[in-house]
């Protein structure tokens, strides 16, 4: 009796030892993420950061070189076209050193003696004239009693109109030579001469606002440095400069969503032109990437988006394919087979691999062309543990990408 007691004792304990064995043996379940396949629909876009700019801005330059007087508008105030937004009084010469006021009063020096030259001749010349025009009466009069020739008469009037022409020459090289010395008087003319001349007003070319002022305080400026930037805050455009290889893709009058600009909601604008020219830009990595710029214009009226000013930073999503209802999963659930998509799906509590077609495909969703159907359940993340026929525990996560 103790022999069978015993014998059913040690069968009970192995028959513990079995269960527990088995069920630390047996295959568990993995937790996956699941979501279902839904139709809706997709927008293909390109993604790029962009900044607002004033549609037509205009830099106002010093028109001449002088001192510009300190300027009293600030950015944000309005102004007329036509309207002094500047003065600049011209500035009086340097100051000669020793040796260009020894050059300066050589040149007058010259220029005075070549003016007393030139005086001479004119003088000289104007004798001429007089003598001239005395034989040519005294001819005549002889002329009148038969005493000499027509041909006598002829050659003295030629004469006097000789005469004449050089003085007029002469006249215009006394008054050549008079300007000479007035340039070499001007080039020793005192500085403090030139001082409180005077000023010059600088006008604006629009109606519009001041986006930017380049010079505040008083200062000597050359002609031409820019002094304000003006333009209608109203006509705002967006610069989004974007990979050569996405540009192509981009047409004009595609749709755009602006993103990201401060606001509650989202913006919508199109694509006004792409321009025909890229240029080299250095990423933030050090690679250089051929970019081109292409021109967005705000579609939403102008309360939508006013609190946007110059030079802001947006996000521009440019929409280069969209479809109002196609089937789609999010491009986590997507695995690579081979050459070929599929997807996990979940069928009596095991994953089971689909093969699907893709169609167009953003970084959050991709269009299934054939081999799903909506509402199917698809394991988004599938990780290593995941392959045909493993068992699986499905939590839902919804349409997460």
């Amino acid at each position: 009796m103790l022999r069978l007691l015993r014998n059913v004792r040690l069968w009970l304990a192995l028959l513990v030892v079995a269960g527990l064995l088995a069920i630390a043996l047996w295959p568990k379940s993995v937790p996956v993420e699941t979501t279902e396949a839904t139709r809706g629909p997709l927008l293909v876009t390109v993604d790029e950061e962009g900044r607002t700019r004033v549609r037509d801005r205009f830099i106002i330059g010093a028109p001449v070189a002088g001192r510009v007087l300190r300027i009293e508008l600030e950015p944000g105030d309005r102004v007329r076209a036509g309207q002094a937004v500047a003065q600049i009084r011209p500035e009086a010469p340097p100051l000669l050193d020793v040796r260009s006021r020894a050059e300066a009063e050589a040149t007058l020096a010259s220029a005075r003696a070549a003016e007393g030259r030139v005086r001479a001749e004119e003088q000289r010349v104007r004798a001429l004239v007089a003598q001239a025009e005395r034989e040519l009466e005294r001819v005549r009069r002889l002329a009148a009693e038969s005493l000499a020739t027509a041909q006598q008469v002829e050659s003295r009037e030629a004469d006097v109109a000789t005469a004449r022409e050089q003085l007029n020459a002469a006249a215009f090289a006394l008054r050549a030579a008079a300007a000479d010395v007035g340039r070499a008087q001007a080039t020793l003319a005192p500085p403090a001469a030139e001082r409180g001349g005077r000023v010059v007003p600088v006008t604006s070319p629009v109606d519009g606002v001041v986006l930017k002022r380049v010079r505040e305080s008083e200062a000597v400026v050359p002609a031409g440095d820019p002094l304000l930037e003006v333009g209608d805050p109203a006509q705002l455009e967006i610069v989004v400069d974007l990979l050569s290889l996405d540009a192509v893709r981009v047409k004009p009058g595609a749709r755009v969503l602006v993103d990201q600009w401060g606001g509650d909601r989202t913006l919508d604008a199109r694509v006004r032109r792409v321009e025909p020219s890229g240029f080299t830009k250095v990423s933030a990595l050090g690679v250089e990437e051929q970019r081109v710029n292409v021109i967005l214009e705000f579609a939403d009226p102008e309360n939508a988006w006013k609190a946007l000013g110059d030079g802001y930073r947006v996000e521009a999503r440019i929409v280069i394919w969209e479809a109002g209802d196609v089937t789609k999963v999010p491009t986590s659930a997507l695995i690579r087979v081979g050459e070929q998509w599929a997807v996990y799906t979940v069928q009596d509590g095991r994953a089971v691999q689909l093969p699907v077609t893709l169609g167009h495909q953003n970084g959050r969703e991709a269009e299934i062309a054939s081999g799903l159907e909506p509402g199917t359940p698809v394991i988004v993340h599938p990780g290593d543990t995941i392959s045909a026929g493993v068992r699986v525990e499905r939590r839902t996560s919804g349409n997460a990408p």
